[in-house]
């Protein structure tokens, strides 16, 4: 018997894969071997299915920038939202490609709706904790680039690296982006004559 968290799961990867509008209720019911009543029975809807599939992520990406937000952005707290911004990103790759590429044309679906704010509440906390603009597009690259390379990890031939391996790279790459500008400029040593 499929479970209602068996049936997440599919629906999760036919919804990254296929699309929300591309994936029924139908399919999703042929995949997991049942009947569309028998997702039905588990799922009011289609949107139902999508905000059980989602939420997950979406509490977890809210409790993480809620701890953020409650802290001073020092260098601890920022390495430390790095790691956990990059094991959030690892974790849930088909809920971060699902919003990336499908979240504009999803705007009137409540569940997108909430991801799309507390992604702009994590913004406007960057946007008043740094003062210049290099600062400001440091952390929409840093952020935005992580999340969009792993949707796109298999077009850069990424998927084959080991996890330990992508997350290292990631946390160096993003603390790099994200480190103080005073951090970035220090002097380096003359080169020898």
């Amino acid at each position: 018997m499929t479970t209602a968290l068996e049936l997440r799961d599919i629906a999760l990867g036919e919804f990254a894969a296929a699309g929300y509008a591309g994936t029924s209720i139908n399919r999703i019911a042929g995949i997991a071997g049942i009947s569309k009543s028998a997702v039905l029975y588990h799922f009011a809807s289609k949107e139902a299915l999508l905000e059980q599939a989602v939420s997950p992520a979406i509490d977890r990406m809210e409790e993480m920038f809620l701890r953020l937000e409650a802290t001073a952005l020092t260098a601890q707290a920022r390495r430390e939202f790095v790691e956990q911004f990059t094991d959030f990103l690892l974790d849930h790759r088909l809920e971060v490609h699902l919003f990336i590429n499908q979240g504009p044309s999803l705007v009137d679906v409540p569940v997108v709706e909430r991801a799309n704010g507390i992604v702009r509440r994590l913004a406007a906390y960057f946007a008043s904790t740094t003062a210049s603009t290099e600062e400001k597009m440091r952390f929409g690259i840093a952020l935005g680039g992580a999340a969009y390379m792993l949707c796109s990890e298999h077009s850069l031939e990424l998927e084959a690296a080991p996890v330990d391996e992508t997350r290292a790279a990631l946390v160096s790459i993003m603390g790099e982006l994200l480190a103080p500008s005073t951090a970035r400029s220090a002097p380096h040593a003359a080169p020898a004559a």
